[in-house]
């Protein structure tokens, strides 16, 4: 199995986990129960009160529930508008990381070439962690402020426990951050590293080069004096030895020529 089927495969098994996450956190918004409370006024009669980021709801023992929803956005507390804030911010980017992750991924083939996919499946991927993060943020805020309000002896009022939408939250957040973490990874690699070779840090122009009569004839005699000059000591030694030889041979005819 190649690297890429690996990654391809890898890169389903994050899209599954991912759409999951993203199912999970966007059902924590219906979700009633992110705070539940029972209090037993009467031995019969026992009364449940339970809400949630938008509505506040009551039921008792024979089944029979009212919700009312929060009359006034402007009268709420800072923390509640910053959860909310959090949690949309995080529907609409896992919205759009799984469009991207769906057109770069390996096995769809819709984009262009491997940089171009990668590139949109590293974008997608950081949309899926940033939403995953923002998610958990918002979760964790709330159920801490549930925690710490029970911990405190000296509140007062009706104290309240973490209800079902708070851990759901939990669950589909870490499913984004882990999704969106091993395609930023898997992508950027690819992405980046393949941008560095196809572009070196130096580059060098291209010539193309005609030769002519005159340029060979001075391609030779730069050859034949690069031979010379590249000669070893012993190849010279001999050339000098012939030379003289052949001067004394030279000599010795013209001498003997010459008496005759």
């Amino acid at each position: 199995m190649g690297y890429r089927t690996v990654v391809m495969y890898t890169e389903i098994g994050c899209f599954v986990v991912c759409v999951a996450g993203w199912i999970l956190v966007c059902s924590t918004m219906p979700t009633e129960i992110w705070t539940w409370s029972e209090v037993g006024s009467i031995v019969l009669t026992t009364s449940n009160y339970f809400s949630n980021l938008w509505k506040d709801c009551i039921s008792d023992s024979t089944g029979v529930s009212d919700c009312k929803g929060i009359p006034s956005m402007l009268a709420l507390n800072w923390d509640i508008h910053m959860c909310r804030a959090l949690i949309i911010i995080s529907i609409i980017l896992s919205f759009f990381g799984s469009i991207l992750v769906l057109v770069g991924m390996k096995c769809t083939k819709i984009g262009g070439s491997e940089i171009a996919n990668a590139k949109v499946t590293f974008a997608g991927g950081m949309n899926y962690l940033i939403g995953g993060m923002c998610a958990m943020v918002a979760f964790s805020y709330y159920g801490n402020k549930i925690r710490s309000e029970f911990d405190d002896p000296n509140y007062v009022e009706q104290k309240f426990e973490i209800g079902v939408g708070v851990f759901i939250g939990w669950g589909g957040s870490t499913l984004l951050v882990t999704g969106g973490l091993i395609y930023s990874i898997l992508a950027g690699r690819e992405a980046f590293e393949s941008r560095t070779e196809k572009y070196p840090q130096y580059q060098f122009p291209g010539y193309t080069f005609v030769p002519s009569r005159k340029s060979l004839t001075s391609l030779g005699r730069t050859e034949t004096t690069y031979t010379r000059q590249t000669r070893s000591p012993a190849d010279s030694r001999a050339s000098t030895i012939s030379e003289i030889s052949s001067t004394t041979k030279t000599t010795k005819t013209t001498g003997t020529n010459a008496y005759v």
